[in-house]
């Protein structure tokens, strides 16, 4: 996903621009996200026989279906599907439609000139195309049609769709673009004159020519089905592909080949619906893989929709928000920490625009329609009572099924286990004044990719949005964030999280890059257990097994975190066992400061509630340091961005040991 550089306190470097930060970036060729990172498809060394995905090309090819060849639109809907979405607009519809209309960007600003190289400048394009077409279709004024082409020729006048020094025309971008202008090629060809059709047409081929070609299956060739810089470009393509099926020789290559990939997508998606890339990505991410699934239901007749991973979508965000319902519990790459909570910094706007959280909760709308899942539909009407935002209000007149019943959120339990990654989220209940933790002791990809890797020679993991956190912890009470993660990191370590360190190091092979997890045997995470979870509506207790996430050099035997609440205090118990002598440090985080209240006693501040932190084991030792990250850096070199201060830290001690126990209360005081 497209980050910025953040103007915050950097160590070390002044606040730089992009080329101070890396010189020459201008000339750079394309470069992999960082030296241990492979995004989107990797060549191997060659193997014999065909490659995997041959087959599934063979077995659902996703054509275009004979009666919409030669007519458009078609990708998405029809001529009659347009006659109702115009009665929805004017009647279900009305205020969701104005309120698309009131945000539509191409109505708001000019499209970024060529080459447009600025952070997110071609994905907003794209955007601008598919809302102003849409609008035009359902509204018929001419001023969204002059919007519409406006965009679509700013798409076609960039020479390189991407940026010319990170995969050009292969990557989040290229998706984006292929997406906006086949769709406003589609919904606005009756309206096009031939030099127009055929400009846009050209560029559409080219370029869904360059990404296919990118992509296309080659013996040894792996994909990172589960990485968003796979599925991105490749839902772009299947839009694009059905736009010009009449006029490109390879459309129905280009098809199948996108249908085969999404096969392995959702094969590999976490049956619990938890998102292993963070809530950030789950947001950014989302909206592709509903559009590559909508025009396989549409123009191909080839319904994907029927996986876990997407009936149980809206267990993941609903929980993933904090009781205020403007935060999250931020595991992972999601946003930037103590910034981002306190709306600090220019990110603040594409976070949180208006001080409300940019959620793309109308998503939902459209799973709880296609699996009629009332609960789904409860869950997208409260994060809209919220105030949330989204990057492409006009979807909501599609995908909103008005006649569906919506669960009320207070009938979704309070708390809930998603087993499969290994995370829990509890809260006393769905008001905003509520307590609520979240506790995560899991394999980055889940204990299904497990077995899913060695039955899956064609996908290889890049699990950088991961962070090596298992056994952290995220505290909420009385409308107040405790206690948290530090955020996005181009480098993420475990001591970035509330998690424990081993002579001061952490999990995995943290600090070599923006992959902790790189290198590192996927059955060892597999190890990383929680044996025992027990929830109520009182309180909780979870026993993890954290021993896995460890590298064996730093002779760990067993290490175990016992992580309880009840009567309002929250207890971890962390029990280690090693070969050697060495020293456990348990971490607790705070936004601002952590000031000492006594001995063995701190409370790290916070408004209106405070979190007060006492060590009831003696011998620990306790220092309060700045919290530093290596922020990320520009695209293809995320792990390159500058250090930066963010919130401070309270790291507890014990001596150098080969058995220890350490024990933490926390409770909330008033701050």
């Amino acid at each position: 996903m497209n980050r910025p550089i953040t103007r915050r306190r950097f160590l070390g470097t002044a606040a730089l621009s992009l080329p101070a930060l890396l010189p020459g970036l201008s000339a750079m060729p394309a470069l992999a996200q960082d030296a241990r990172e492979a995004l989107g498809p990797k060549q191997g060394k060659p193997t014999r026989g065909p490659h995997p995905l041959e087959a599934l090309m063979h077995e659902h090819p996703a054509a275009l279906k004979q009666e919409l060849r030669g007519v458009h639109p078609r990708v998405f809907t029809t001529a009659a599907g347009l006659a109702d979405l115009r009665r929805r607009a004017t009647g279900s519809h009305r205020d969701a439609w104005q309120k698309a209309l009131a945000g539509l960007v191409a109505m708001r600003q000019e499209p970024a000139p060529p080459p447009a190289q600025e952070r997110r400048a071609q994905n907003t394009v794209a955007i601008g195309i598919a809302g102003a077409a849409l609008a035009y279709r359902i509204e018929g004024d001419e001023r969204y049609l002059a919007a519409a082409k406006r965009y679509m020729d700013a798409a076609v006048s960039y020479p390189v769709w991407g940026y010319t020094y990170s995969k050009p025309d292969v990557d989040l971008a290229a998706g984006h673009l292929l997406y906006g202008l086949g769709m406003g090629y589609d919904l606005l060809f009756d309206v096009l004159s031939d030099e127009e059709r055929k400009r846009y047409r050209d560029k559409l081929v080219r370029q869904a020519r360059l990404l296919a070609a990118h992509f296309a299956p080659k013996p040894g060739k792996t994909y990172s089905y589960s990485q968003n810089h796979c599925f991105i470009p490749i839902a772009g393509l299947a839009v694009a592909v059905y736009a010009v099926w009449d006029d490109a020789p390879e459309a129905a290559t280009w098809a199948a080949l996108a249908r085969a990939i999404f096969t392995r997508v959702l094969q590999v998606a976490a049956p619990d619906g938890y998102f292993y890339e963070g809530v950030e990505y789950w947001v950014f991410s989302m909206p592709w893989i509903v559009h590559a699934l909508d025009a396989f239901a549409h123009a191909a007749g080839d319904d994907m929709y029927n996986h876990p991973a997407l009936r149980n979508a809206h267990l993941y965000i609903a929980h993933s928000l904090t009781p205020n319902g403007q935060d999250i519990f931020d595991f992972g790459d999601a946003f930037e920490g103590p910034h981002t909570r306190a709306r600090h910094g220019r990110d603040a706007a594409r976070t949180h625009p208006g001080g409300k959280l940019h959620s793309n909760y109308n998503l939902l709308y459209r799973l709880a329609a296609v699996s009629r899942n009332q609960q789904a539909q409860g869950v997208a009407d409260w994060m809209a009572s919220l105030g949330h935002t989204c990057a492409e209000d006009f979807w909501t007149l599609l995908w909103h099924d008005a006649t569906l019943p919506a669960s009320p959120i207070t009938a979704l339990p309070p708390y809930h286990h998603f087993t499969d990654l290994g995370t829990v989220y509890w809260r006393s209940g769905w008001t905003k004044d509520a307590t609520a933790f979240a506790f995560r002791a899991g394999p980055p990809e889940g204990h299904h990719a497990a077995t899913l890797l060695a039955a899956l020679p064609d996908w290889h993991l890049s699990m950088g949005h991961s962070h090596p956190d298992a056994g952290s912890f995220i505290l909420y009470a009385q409308g107040t964030y405790l206690s948290g993660p530090m955020g996005y990191a181009g480098i993420p370590r475990s001591n970035l999280s509330n998690t424990l360190l081993v002579d001061g190091q952490g999990q995995a092979n943290e600090g070599h890059g923006h992959d902790a997890f790189a290198g590192y045997p996927y059955a060892r995470l597999d190890a990383i257990r929680m044996p025992r979870v027990e929830l109520t509506a009182n309180g909780a207790e979870i026993v993890a097994d954290l021993t896995g996430a460890y590298r064996p050099e730093l002779g760990v035997e067993k290490l175990e975190r016992t992580f309880v609440l009840a009567g309002g205090t929250w207890t971890v118990t962390d029990r280690l066992r090693a070969t050697r002598p060495v020293v456990l440090t348990a971490q607790v985080h705070g936004d601002s400061a952590i000031a000492a209240a006594g001995p063995q006693r701190f409370v790290v501040a916070g408004k209106p509630a405070a979190l007060e932190v006492d060590i009831g084991t003696a011998a620990a030792k306790a220092v309060v340091e700045p919290g530093v990250v290596t922020a990320a850096g520009p695209p293809g070199n995320v792990d390159k961005g500058p250090r930066e201060e963010r919130g401070v830290v309270l790291r507890v001690s014990l001596p150098a040991a080969r058995e220890a126990t350490l024990v933490t209360r926390m409770r909330p005081v008033r701050g």
